[in-house]
């Protein structure tokens, strides 16, 4: 299967059969993870990210560097030229002057899509505004193949900001390519958005509701988001939602024994620090997951 040169811009753009070769590469990727290697020595990742990042950034950054390449880049937009009124597409243009393959994050939707556009070197998506997050649902699918041994089959529960968690909403495009229950947890203002609803519903099962406790018992894998402070377009909304779920150890008394609890992170308070401890906790093993998963990513996408 050939992704040479490829952008990642979108989930639905793959199929279920490149997703799986993905996570196939992401698990050969564990031992080279820990020893290192030349794959890529001599290429250059570029991360651009217009937004606060600390796992993203970080996690691109040193899966190229355990491949042996190297990374230039900034995490500020305020200290490059965007400052003085450069457009998106000319700060592309410039960059993949510098770097064999470019990493964006950006807080407008289709800014990944723009770029592409413009760019003569590949691009990855590190999250575009509340569209998407296509890397991440790959560590995510990564993650619950890992603890699980399958994803087929499991009864899968998304909570939180739905309408605006651009990682839900990529991971709901992967998820629908396999035969899952999936469980959409919202307040009714936050719930899943129409267009993504709209391409899943036909493709697997789907339980909406308010209810989080009621579904507890039944599920075998929950992935609970902060509720996006920084997307709403009225802070008094934010504050209305704000600490709506919250996972404790009372919570997980009713749970399934082997249930796993992922998040993207960074968490706000809607996980209690009590859960960490317990072996449902799986947030911070999707950490390593996606410096795996970024590196099976790179290496695929600047195979030489």
């Amino acid at each position: 299967m050939n992704f040479k040169g490829r952008d990642v811009i979108s989930i639905e753009d793959f199929s279920r059969e490149e997703i799986d070769y993905i996570l196939k590469n992401s698990e050969s990727m564990e031992s080279i993870a820990l020893k290192g290697s030349k794959i890529l020595e001599g290429k250059i990742l570029a991360t651009m990210f217009f937004e606060p990042s600390t796992r993203t950034r970080l996690s691109f950054e040193a899966a190229m560097l355990k491949l042996g390449g190297s990374t230039i880049g900034f995490a500020d937009a305020d200290i490059t030229s965007v400052r003085k009124g450069e457009n998106l597409s000319d700060t592309i243009r410039t960059i993949e002057n510098y770097a064999d393959i470019i990493a964006l994050r950006h807080p407008l939707e289709g800014s990944a899509k723009l770029a592409a556009e413009f760019s003569r070197v590949p691009i990855l998506n590190a999250g575009s505004g509340a569209d998407e997050h296509p890397t991440q649902a790959f560590m995510d699918l990564y993650t619950i193949k890992k603890e699980k041994g399958k994803i087929d089959g499991l009864k899968i529960a998304l909570v939180g900001d739905l309408r605006y968690g651009r990682t839900v909403h990529s991971l709901a495009y992967a998820l629908s390519l396999y035969n899952i229950e999936l469980y959409l947890i919202s307040p009714e203002s936050l719930r899943m958005r129409k267009e993504v609803f709209r391409s899943i519903k036909d493709r697997i099962s789907i339980i909406q509701d308010e209810n989080l406790e009621k579904v507890i018992p039944q599920i075998d894998v929950l992935y609970i988001t902060r509720i996006q402070k920084e997307r709403f377009p009225d802070p008094t909304e934010y504050y209305k939602m704000k600490g709506v779920y919250k996972i404790d150890l009372n919570t997980l008394k009713t749970g399934k024994n082997d249930l796993i609890i992922l998040h993207p992170l960074p968490r706000i308070d809607e996980i209690s620090s009590e859960v960490d401890y317990t072996p449902q906790a799986k947030y911070f093993q999707q950490v390593w997951n996606g410096i795996v998963v970024r590196m099976a990513l790179l290496s695929l996408v600047l195979a030489t």
